[in-house]
């Protein structure tokens, strides 16, 4: 068996936020269900984020049609967790362009 890295991201609709996951080309055969692999993703990184600040800084960060990295998860087919590199997403504050002094 071998690991394979996935990545992850969130992509923003018009309606809704979208659970992404990059499939690597070479992935590992003994994954037979890409619908187990891609639960078992998304349970990592929501074992690890919050979910509700993600989405909010995705709010605040992307458009629609969009979508915002989160980072990577390396899983054995297994299940097992290999590793785990997930990017800070934080809110943008608006700038309020009245007030800036020059």
């Amino acid at each position: 068996m071998c690991a394979d890295t996935f990545g992850v991201g969130i992509h923003l609709t018009e309606e809704e936020f979208q659970f992404v996951v990059g499939v690597p080309s070479d992935i590992d055969s003994a994954w037979t269900d890409p619908e187990e692999f891609q639960s078992l993703v998304a349970e990592t990184v929501w074992e690890r984020l919050d979910r509700q600040s993600v989405f909010e800084s995705v709010a605040d960060r992307f458009r629609a049609g969009e979508t915002a990295t989160l980072g990577t998860v390396t899983l054995e087919p297994d299940g097992t967790v290999v590793a785990c590199d997930f990017e800070a997403l934080e809110a943008t504050e608006e700038v309020d362009e009245s007030d800036t002094v020059e």
